[in-house]
């Protein structure tokens, strides 16, 4: 019986490393992104149009991903 606990600790271990290790290069790729501002949304992926990217710094999320993470905010207060 402590063969199978092993194992399935050892595999829980490696899917919480991978998860972690996928974060980080995610956080890494996004800092690493134009300095002014990100050219696809981190939500839906969709490009931001790039007058939302001229008239504000450091944009990240297109206007519909915005709009809804505002909602949320509201939401939670």
């Amino acid at each position: 019986m402590p063969d199978y606990l092993d194992h399935a600790s050892g595999v829980e271990a490696q899917f919480t490393q991978m998860a972690l290790e996928r974060q980080l290069a995610t956080t890494a790729r996004a800092q690493n992104q134009h300095a002014h501002s990100q050219t696809h949304c981190l939500d839906c992926g969709e490009e931001i149009p790039s007058a939302l990217r001229a008239a504000q710094q450091h944009v990240t999320l297109c206007i519909e991903c915005a709009a809804d993470a505002e909602k949320r905010a509201r939401l939670t207060r």
